[in-house]
């Protein structure tokens, strides 16, 4: 049985419209017009126990929504979720002691307090064994490089230091499942990397399960293993990053480095899908679509114009392919 099973699952929302002009301020006031919005159109899925899952969407795809009924926050206007056997939005209190949850900016940190007062204060909400709370506040204080602002009040942390000491927090009473909606957006590159490999890490030691939301398409693909895609409500792809990459990959870039030329390849392509992006100081970047062309294709065509002395392929950029989709989904 899925760790994390949601069927049929919508959820809408009552907004106000502002009708416009004067003679309308009263009636906007008094006798407000409403129109419902679906912000989750019908998606199903399930999720294993130590699974690492990314969920990527524009604004307004429907990702916190999601994120937030599944962990018990919000009720689905219709369909089940069903979250280690029960129910999340109906039984939170039991939910909540096997979840950790970490929603963007919203601090759950006392700002008045240090890190590891806050952290007490946590120990003693969730009733945390003294011995296993230590533990935990070591592990996490060296893994995340905490160890200079232990004691320094939360509001005067940064906001990378501040995010860390988050997941953290959410981690110490060791639940089977972690909720992150988007752990690093306004992040430096070390605070990302640092919590990226924590994350990965809690995940090999203990086998917990997380779902992360993000618009940073790095911390997804060096995070998760699979990915589900949402579009104004509607999940348009499910499964493993890879499979993602193989399925939507219609350009990949080589770049050779050679010992000199045999004549000019602009000149003569040898496939009319192979472009050079750059040929300089004995390099030469091409792009060719991998559902066409082999490697071992592209490296035959190539050695035909150059001495090759080394060659690498480089990775797809995923946030070039869920650009795609969604430029594709707007025509």
């Amino acid at each position: 049985m899925p760790l994390i099973q949601v069927d049929h699952v919508s959820k809408n929302y009552k907004v106000i419209v502002q009708r416009p002009g004067a003679k309308n301020v009263l009636k906007n006031i008094f006798c407000p017009e409403t129109k419902t919005v679906q912000a989750v159109r019908d998606i199903s899925f399930s999720i294993e126990e130590g699974e690492l899952v990314g969920f990527i969407g524009e604004n307004g795809a429907g990702k916190s929504t999601t994120l937030k009924m599944v962990s018990g926050i919000l009720f689905p206007t219709y369909g089940e979720i069903t979250v280690s056997g029960i129910c999340p939005y109906l039984k939170r209190e039991k939910n909540a002691r096997n979840i950790g949850a970490v929603f963007g900016q919203r601090s759950r940190l006392n700002w008045d307090l240090s890190m590891i007062d806050s952290f007490e204060l946590n120990k003693e909400i969730y009733r945390i064994d003294s011995c296993q709370f230590q533990k935990n506040v070591d592990m996490f204080v060296e893994m995340l490089h905490m160890q200079d602002f232990c004691h320094t009040p939360v509001r005067q942390l940064s906001l990378g230091q501040r995010m860390k000491a988050e997941v953290a927090l959410a981690l110490l009473h060791d639940p089977s499942i972690l909720y992150l909606d988007e752990p690093t957006i306004g992040l430096d590159v070390l605070a990302k990397q640092q919590i990226r490999e924590f994350i990965r890490e809690r995940n090999r030691q203990s086998g917990m399960t997380t779902i992360l939301t993000s618009h940073d398409m790095k911390d997804l693909d060096s995070v998760c293993k699979r990915i589900i895609i949402l579009s104004k409500g509607s999940i348009l792809f499910d499964g493993a990053i890879e499979s993602f990459k193989q399925k939507y990959t219609t350009t990949s870039v080589a770049e050779f480095t050679y010992a000199e030329k045999n004549t000019d390849m602009a000149a003569e392509l040898p496939h009319r899908h192979l472009k050079v992006i750059e040929d300089k100081d004995h390099r030469l970047t091409v792009s060719y679509p991998p559902s066409e062309i082999t490697t071992a294709q592209l490296v035959g065509m190539v050695s035909e114009y150059y001495r090759i002395n080394d060659f690498v392929i480089k990775a797809p950029d995923i946030e070039d392919m869920v650009r795609g989709i969604y430029e594709r989904e707007m025509k």
